[in-house]
């Protein structure tokens, strides 16, 4: 492939016409490309093609082929190549980046929505792009970087955020040569505008104490305050880290999780009954009905069900930390399920992708999801109102006795 060098501009538009070309769009952005390269490449050769002087200092060596993706679609260019050093024309072509800003933001935006390679591929062919690779979407796709970097560290200015749920996705990703499992890990809060608010993301190497805790602690470093209650599973050290990171914030223990750990302890046939037996507990309209129903189903698994008693028995202040807020939050407080909700959202995205080609990708994808789905939240309609954030804000605990007002009264005449 070579690059006419004889041709002048208006020569070469009166053949272009003559010839009565169908994409002249297309053949102009090639000449004028190949064009200025050739000057560049005679300015670094001290000579112009073919010209014999004494100032000349290097000289061509044929050309190389490069695909250049336009708005105009693919186009072959002929790359001037040099007998010593190397010439790129960095000025036209970005290095591993094969397309435009605009092709960029197309291909990215499918990554986000979670649209196969496959169906990108196809997508781009209406553009005019003959083909991109699994390796092209992920480079086109890291132009999210920014924008999901400023994401997870933003400052947490919007509290107090009085409750907070917790939870980590199992993702694969390629390290060292094999495939092995991490975890997301992902806060979400309401805010003080009684807004639902996702206020961070880790990929860490394995869900512990210690994770959670780095985790936690980089939160509270951006501004998370005001937790009165937290919602998540009984993952090994979450509970510990919890009570260091947020000290005075109550822990309750997802029911829906927490139920299918307690059928592990009955018989197949018994479990249909456990369960419905349990969830009374939560139909009950007070917080002292929701214990004394509690206390009612541990005595009737004892006689039948010892060791469903005792596990029951052992979760109750885990199990009913819901009871010392406001009925009417109870139903977004007993359980982990609106993460759950969500997490469903991310495993959609994700699972087209399959296995990651590093962590940096699981941040990529889930953390422009997540940022989308805060700005989703923030103009929907308030998931809490603000009076039951109030209430649950002012909640007395057991055993605390209120101080008398020790302001002292004004006599008058």
């Amino acid at each position: 492939m070579a690059a006419d060098n004889s041709v002048t501009p208006a020569a070469w538009l009166a053949k272009q016409i003559e010839t009565d070309d169908s994409d002249l769009l297309r053949s102009m952005v090639k000449t004028m490309a190949e064009a200025l390269m050739s000057a560049e490449a005679d300015g670094l050769c001290g000579a112009s093609y073919g010209e014999r002087s004494d100032e000349r200092t290097n000289s061509r060596n044929g050309y190389r082929a490069r695909q250049w993706d336009t708005r105009a679609g693919t186009i072959e260019l002929a790359i001037p190549k040099l007998r010593s050093g190397s010439y790129y024309p960095d000025w036209l072509l970005e290095r591993r980046r094969r397309a435009e800003q605009a092709l960029i933001s197309v291909v990215a935006t499918s990554y986000l929505l979670g649209v196969s390679t496959r169906r990108v591929d196809k997508l781009v062919e209406q553009l005019g792009i003959k083909h991109i690779s699994k390796s092209q979407v992920s480079q086109m796709a890291k132009t999210l970087d920014e924008q999901v970097e400023a994401f997870r560290t933003r400052t947490l200015d919007a509290g107090p955020y009085t409750f907070v749920w917790l939870d980590a996705l199992t993702q694969k990703v390629r390290e060292g040569g094999r495939t092995i499992n991490v975890h997301a890990l992902v806060a979400t809060a309401v805010n003080a505008n009684g807004q639902r608010e996702i206020l961070g993301l880790e990929v860490t190497s394995a869900e512990d104490g210690a994770g959670w805790l780095a985790f936690l602690r980089g939160l509270v470093a951006r501004g998370l305050s005001g937790v009165q209650l937290v919602v998540s599973d009984a993952h090994r050290g979450l509970v510990e880290a919890i009570g260091a990171s947020l000290p005075g914030a109550a822990w309750q223990r997802c029911r829906t999780h927490y139920l299918r750990n307690l059928l592990t302890t009955v018989p197949k046939s018994a479990q249909p009954w456990v369960a419905t037996l349990v969830r009374t507990i939560f139909d009950q309209p007070t917080s002292e009905q929701v214990r004394t129903q509690h206390a009612w189903v541990i005595d009737a698994l004892e006689a039948k069900y010892p060791a469903a008693c005792e596990h029951l028995d052992g979760a109750r202040e885990d199990l009913l930390a819901f009871a010392a807020f406001p009925r009417e939050v109870w139903k977004q407080i007993w359980s982990n399920n609106p993460q759950e909700r969500l997490n469903k959202e991310i495993r959609r995205r994700t699972d087209v992708v399959g296995i990651f080609p590093d962590r940096a990708a699981i941040v990529r994808l889930v953390g422009a999801v997540l940022a989308e789905q805060t700005d989703e939240w923030t103009e929907a309609r308030r998931y809490m109102g603000l009076d039951v954030l109030a209430k649950a804000r002012m909640r007395v605990i057991p055993g605390d006795t209120p101080a008398h007002n020790q302001i002292p009264q004004t006599l008058t005449a």
